[in-house]
């Protein structure tokens, strides 16, 4: 079978997400910017799927769990 991902890495080379117009990621982010990005993702989501009674379900139910 051909070795095509050596190629494939060769023919890219070290530019990664630079040729898409964005600058190389350093594989870090603050906490506060991830909270940040994150957030009106999941409050969109707890309102369209009523995440909130699940979650009161839930640590409800982990609440008599740890009250035997």
């Amino acid at each position: 079978m051909a070795d095509t991902a050596t190629r494939t890495t060769i023919r890219t080379g070290r530019r990664g997400r630079a040729s898409f117009g964005g600058r190389p990621s350093s594989g870090t982010r603050h906490p506060l910017v991830a909270t940040a990005m994150v957030l009106p993702l999941a409050a969109l989501l707890v309102v369209v799927f009523g995440g909130w009674d699940a979650v009161v379900t839930q640590a409800s139910s982990v609440g008599v769990m740890l009250g035997r």
